[in-house]
């Protein structure tokens, strides 16, 4: 009988993106290893969940990925409880609201620390891993539809996601010529978790703002996920899931 494959999720703590993207991969047979930073509890019932209803292996491992020990450790312990990846989708992401005339240089390293660095070393490393798997592997970083359309008062976050697709096409080329078996490709969502807090205003603006005319959902963005992991001929490449926001013109 063949070994289930493997799929290490970052951010999949918490119920927000990471989570659906795990929640697929679950349905679709892998074992699981489930990153968190602080969301402990939030990451325990997220793999309960997923063990009970899809009856896969899960694991849970705590990181703060700006540190490349934290993230050797990680990956250590995964490769020692599974032997394997096969999967990496780096979910893990902080974007805060602040004012431009607010913005400190702590926010934006700590945004730049989290949402760039983070993903280069568990590419790096999970990505060298893969390379020397037979089967390869599949990475999918996510970045952010508005690094083109850039809006107001995330000055600190968007830069940190616009180097997405760099880093993406980076990887496809220096983990791909190491073994053509290792993919890597960004997704660039668009509205599909807006924030609870957001005024109904605003809400509406966003949703006016894409051609669907409708807010989208973190299971877009499993979706996508799926995609790239099945169209092996793709990589180096970034998939707007964004209800077409990022070419639409008269929209706010």
């Amino acid at each position: 009988m063949n070994e289930p494959k493997v799929a290490l999720v970052t951010g999949s703590g918490k119920r927000r993106v990471g989570s659906q993207v795990a929640a697929a991969l679950a349905a679709r047979g892998y074992a699981l290893a489930i990153h968190y930073r602080t969301a402990q509890v939030e990451a325990q019932e997220t793999a309960a969940a997923l063990a009970a209803q899809h009856k896969v292996a899960t694991q849970l491992v705590q990181a703060d990925l700006s540190d490349e020990s934290a993230v050797q450790h990680l990956v250590h312990a995964v490769y020692e409880k599974f032997g394997r990846v096969d999967v990496l989708v780096n979910c893990a992401a902080i974007w805060n609201r602040k004012p431009l005339e607010e913005v400190t240089a702590a926010d934006v390293r700590v945004h730049f620390e989290t949402n760039l660095l983070g993903t280069f070393l568990m590419c790096q490393h999970v990505g060298l891993k893969m390379v020397q798997q037979p089967g390869g592997g599949c990475i999918i970083n996510i970045g952010d539809w508005a690094d083109v359309r850039p809006y107001r008062d995330y000055a600190a976050y968007f830069p940190s996601k616009a180097a997405i697709p760099g880093l993406t096409r980076v990887f496809a080329v220096e983990l791909g010529t190491r073994n053509p078996r290792v993919r890597v490709n960004a997704i660039l969502p668009g509205p599909v978790l807006l924030p609870p807090e957001l005024p109904q205003e605003e809400k509406e603006q966003v949703i006016a703002a894409t051609l669907v005319k409708r807010e989208g959902s973190p299971a877009h963005v499993a979706a996508a996920v799926l995609h790239f992991i099945d169209n092996d001929f793709v990589t180096g490449t970034c998939l707007p899931v964004d209800g077409g926001r990022s070419v639409f013109a008269g929209g706010w």
